[in-house]
């Protein structure tokens, strides 16, 4: 049961993948915590932060995860986790590949036409409002702390995002060197 529920969860992620991996970060939220509950909120922004760090896309990366933990929270013994980390896997890459194996074809021919013009029109704007909703909802008590119980995680959090926002945008340093300079500033503060 667990296997079907992920195929119809993940399937569905993979289809409406449009923007990447961050523009299906609440799509994967309301999914696997809300309703599903395979992952706690804390859970899911350590998989973010996971998902980051390690080659490939953050949605997939999520899913991978995500297969692992919650058929071994249904019970199941590690080794059959595993497939269930590859099966969500799979899930969430599926139709997105026969999607665009499809429409490639299609966009090669008619990629100046008027209407397809028009389609990537609209799909830019919502494209950066599920980016946008991503942001929103990992600027959460679990990233940067409760202010009123964790007064200096709250504070220091907020420095470490100030940095990096500005250190990005007006001092244009490179965001590698940025997540170093955190993950030490992480190190050496926690």
């Amino acid at each position: 049961m667990i296997f079907l529920r992920l195929f119809l969860v993940f399937s569905k992620i993979g289809i409406f993948n449009f923007g990447g991996g961050y523009a299906m970060l609440s799509l994967i939220h309301n999914e696997v915590v809300e309703k599903n509950h395979w992952l706690t909120s804390t859970e899911f922004t350590d998989i973010v932060a996971i998902s980051q760090s390690t080659p490939g896309p953050i949605g997939i990366n999520c899913a991978t995860y995500t297969g692992y933990t919650a058929v071994l929270n249904d019970g199941y013994p590690q080794w059959v986790a595993v497939l269930g980390a590859v099966f969500a896997t799979l899930c969430v890459l599926w139709l997105p590949f026969l999607l665009m194996v499809a429409v490639s074809k299609v966009m090669l021919r008619y990629a100046k036409s008027d209407r397809v013009t028009s389609v990537f029109s609209v799909l830019r704007p919502a494209i950066i409002g599920l980016i946008a909703a991503a942001a929103i909802l990992l600027m959460s008590a679990d990233n940067f702390g409760n202010p009123s119980t964790e007064t200096f995680k709250f504070v220091t959090s907020i420095i470490l995002f100030f940095f990096a926002f500005f250190g990005c945008r007006l001092f244009k340093i490179h965001p590698i060197l940025i997540i170093l300079l955190c993950g030490i500033a992480g190190l050496l503060i926690y």
